[in-house]
């Protein structure tokens, strides 16, 4: 139970107070309904399938579920999903469509209102038309692609039909003119059988001429040359250019080919290998009159064909324009039925089946009277009033003991820290928000380690202007690194004025030294000196008023004094940040009226955290203080493995190793004091509240909120001892471990600042 009056009400500090409430709607203002409840954001409605889990309210997630127990597909709104998740389809369509044309959807500037049903027919005939035309689109460019490797088949062949041709010719030529010169009683007789050898005798050879890519075109020959036995002639020309292949539509590098074979068995060998190695053939004639009227004849129909597929790619790109102009505002429509429909899923249909009914998480604030209306009241108003129903929502609100979900209200300057912690862990209901010290201390652990007031400025400049254009920016489509950097540009203008203070601090500009607040303290000790490095310094000012001392950069001590420094530093912000965790615990401890946790959690962490490393930062100070040559590593740690021993001239203060030794024990005594008397209270506080029928009220814990149930029954589960003692046995252990690691988690500050 909440403590009554304990502390006063706040935004950050606590979440929102919850009430679940309850909604009955009429069918006809449903669809209306939960749209401008969405818009509101004020409503966390109850998803009895995710019984168990954390609930945490976001601004528009809606989850109604009080008929959790039918399928996806039997509940009354399955059928619109589907239209929506087809509409979805075809405007994913639609993107892809437009990214392969290089377009990108535009933010609209007009609004143009249409409704779903407009929207769905218009959709059907825009994908319809845009199917049509990417087939038409591909089947005259395959054409294209064909008509052009049929040229150049026709080319590259027809110069080797010429030249062979041209070779036959010249070789009968000089055999006439050696005849005719030759002619004697003495010539063989072999010769003339051979001229007068019969023609039907003579073997006539087929061919087939195409197109083989060239990485494939040795092997392609070679399994010519073994299918056929050698009974074949390849010739291959290479082309210069890489060629469209027309099944794949990508550039590849060919090669024109000419086969020459003998018989139908070895042309359907070679086809067989074509068709394997993808090589495409196309018709051929050795009639050079023939073959120069199909290069004209092929050249016109390219014309005709670049023509059209221009005139077509034309009209695509207007209609893919058209399409990107009113793409985000269609997109946006159909997700928001889409959740709509979902949110209508989850509720219950009343026994009339004339109303739904929800139950739901709101915040109080968002029911309550606002300057001249109640929120969520005035929604559901306006849903009744738009839809025309003559019957209103019935709200009102619930009692109930389950625990609430947490809700923060947040800004846009909060909103990002908000965010860092959540990605963490969520508070629960009512718990102390660690998002309102991050606003703090995130940015300014960040500015330890990226301590440049010479790189914080370039970090302002460039964090205003987002600030500067955000109401456009927030409007646009944004990249995914630009969309993150956007989102966060309050977080980095906070890291970028603390990098400026601790780079005042660390006096460094682009890593450079000035002598911004007076002149250095130091100067050579001799006056002739001119290397400060190897002469030595000493004190001729006052000291520095502001940070570090320029005259430290460049001097041999310069690594030695900024790691002593900044190691310390971490340390002493480290135990800081820890000792702030533990005192919201306490707090959290009194808001909940919780005793246990204040005396057998608070008090032995605190004392086990100071015990140790708190006295280590006290000692850090001392040391600065006092300019004491005491080694701290060598008080802590024998300070565990010699105790009584004497400390000698690493003393600090008089009466050290009794202090010592008292802090010791209290950190010894501690670890139990955490461990084990909580679980025997936690079980001595159950067996009160479920003796016999009487109830006692009593403090609810962490633990005892685990082991009840969270649904509205009047039955409770179980108590475990073991369960509750080896959780309270892994939170000590936890916290011992993550006491010593956490400390030495915070030397990265040190590390990265160097």
């Amino acid at each position: 139970m909440v403590g009554a009056g304990c502390c006063p009400p706040m935004d950050l500090f606590r979440s929102e107070p919850m009430q679940l409430v309850q909604l009955i709607i009429p069918i006809e203002s449903a669809h209306l309904t939960v749209s401008y409840l969405g818009d509101l954001g004020h409503l966390q409605f109850k998803d009895f399938t995710c019984a168990g889990l954390r609930l945490v309210l976001i601004a528009v997630a809606m989850n109604f579920a009080l008929n959790s127990e039918k399928s996806p597909f039997q509940r009354t709104y399955a059928t619109q999903i589907k239209r929506c998740g087809e509409l979805a389809r075809k405007l994913r369509f639609f993107k892809e469509q437009m990214s392969k044309a290089g377009f990108s959807p535009k933010t609209p500037t007009t609004r143009v209102e249409i409704s779903f049903d407009d929207l769905e027919v218009k959709l059907g005939e825009l994908e319809s038309e845009l199917i049509e035309m990417n087939a038409n689109g591909e089947k005259l460019q395959r054409s294209y692609n064909e008509l052009v490797e049929y040229k150049l088949v026709l080319q590259k062949a027809g110069e080797f039909f010429h030249s062979a041709q041209s070779s036959a010719l010249e070789q009968q030529r000089e055999y006439e003119s050696r005849q005719a010169g030759e002619e004697s009683l003495e010539t063989p007789l072999l010769s003339e059988q051979e001229i007068s050898t019969d023609v039907s005798k003579q073997v006539k050879l087929g061919f087939l001429a195409g197109f083989v890519p060239r990485e494939k075109s040795m092997a392609f020959e070679r399994i010519l040359f073994r299918a056929t036995r050698g009974n074949i002639f390849l010739k291959q020309s290479v082309v210069e250019n890489p060629v469209t292949d027309p099944v794949s539509g990508e550039k590849v590098e060919k090669n024109v080919f000419l086969v020459f074979y003998s018989g139908e068995r070895a042309k359907y060998k070679i086809l067989k290998i074509c068709e394997a190695f993808g090589a495409n053939r196309y018709p051929f004639t050795e009639d050079l009159g023939r073959r120069l009227q199909t290069i004209t004849e092929v050249s016109g129909r390219l014309t005709e064909l670049k023509t059209t597929i221009d005139a077509g790619l034309l009209h695509r790109g207007n209609l893919l324009q058209t399409i990107g102009d009113q793409f985000e505002r269609w997109n946006l429509l159909v997700r928001k039925e889409k959740s709509i429909y979902h949110s209508l899923n989850m509720l219950s249909l009343d026994v009339t089946k004339k109303c739904l009914v929800a139950e739901g998480w709101s915040p109080i604030f968002a029911t309550k009277q606002a300057i001249f209306f109640f929120p969520i009241q005035d929604a559901l108003e306006r849903a009744a009033y738009d839809s025309n129903s003559q019957v209103g929502a019935i709200f009102q609100v619930l009692h109930t003991k389950e625990s609430p979900p947490t809700y923060f209200r947040t800004n846009k300057f909060t909103t990002a820290f908000q965010e860092i912690v959540d990605a963490y862990g969520v508070a629960k209901y009512q718990e102390a928000n660690p998002g309102v010290y991050t606003i703090v201390t995130f940015p300014f652990l960040f500015a330890v380690m990226f301590g440049d007031w010479g790189h914080g400025i370039c970090l302002l400049l460039a964090t205003l202007y987002f600030i500067a254009r955000e109401k456009k920016l927030s409007s646009q489509k944004l990249g995914d690194i630009t969309e993150m950097t956007f989102g966060g540009r309050y977080v980095i203008l906070m890291m970028s004025v603390f990098s400026i203070y601790t780079g005042l601090i660390y006096n460094e500009f682009f890593s450079v030294p000035f002598e911004l607040f007076g002149r250095s303290a130091y100067a050579c000790r001799d006056l002739s000196c001119r290397d400060a490095t190897t002469e030595g310094l000493i004190k001729v000012r006052r000291t520095y008023p502001f940070g570090l001392d320029p005259v430290w950069h460049g001097t041999r001590s310069e690594l030695p004094f900024l790691n002593s420094l900044k190691m310390k530093m971490s340390i002493l912000l480290g135990v800081a940040q820890m000792n702030l965790g533990i005192i919201l615990s306490y707090f959290n401890a009194q808001y909940f009226g919780n005793s246990i946790n204040i005396w057998f959690q608070f008090l032995p962490q605190l004392i086990f955290l100071n015990s140790l490393f708190g006295y280590l930062s006290v000692l850090i100070i001392l040391k600065w203080c006092t300019g004491s040559q005491a080694d701290l590593y060598h008080v802590m740690i024998y300070m565990f493995l010699s105790p009584t021993d004497d400390l000698g001239e690493n003393q600090l203060f008089p009466g050290q190793k009794t202090v010592q030794l008292v802090l010791l024990l209290l950190a010894l005594v501690a670890v139990p004091w955490m461990l084990l008397p909580k679980p025997f209270l936690l079980k001595k506080q159950h067996e009160a509240r479920h003796q016999g029928e009487s109830y006692t009220l009593i403090e609810s814990t962490e633990e005892s909120l685990q082991v009840e149930s969270n649904n509205d029954s009047h039955g409770h589960e179980e108590f475990e001892f073991s369960e509750i003692f080896v959780h309270q046995l892994i939170h000590t252990i936890e916290f011992v471990l993550g006491a010593v690691s956490n400390t030495a988690s915070y030397l990265r500050l040190w590390a990265l600042s160097l």
